[in-house]
């Protein structure tokens, strides 16, 4: 099933914005808490209010945190990759020497 995940019904707060980017690096709810100095539940309530926000809904067969993850970087950006110090798969470099991503946005 597709879905259009790519716009948000608002802009994100600063801190939805750093838990997904947590989110996006693969951290559990517990690590994002523990990072954040914050519960675990408003890690919780702040997945769900984001999901919302890109109007993703749960049901059987839709992993939240998947989506969630696709959505926030389709909209932010890749910030989760290069922190990782992952590879774009499109990287070229331009005439300046400088290394960009040739990816195209449809």
């Amino acid at each position: 099933m597709a879905r259009d995940i790519t716009i948000t019904t608002r802009e994100l707060t600063p801190f939805e914005q750093l838990v997904l980017g947590l989110l996006c690096e693969g951290n559990s709810n517990a690590a994002i808490a523990r990072e954040t100095n914050h519960s675990e539940k408003v890690v919780e309530n702040t997945i769900s209010r984001s999901a919302k926000a890109f109007n993703i809904s749960s049901d059987a067969d839709t992993n939240i945190r998947v989506l969630l993850a696709l959505a926030y970087r389709t909209h932010y950006g890749d910030a989760a990759f290069d922190r990782l110090n992952v590879a774009c798969a499109h990287l070229e470099i331009n005439g300046e020497g400088l290394g960009i991503c040739n990816r195209e946005v449809h």
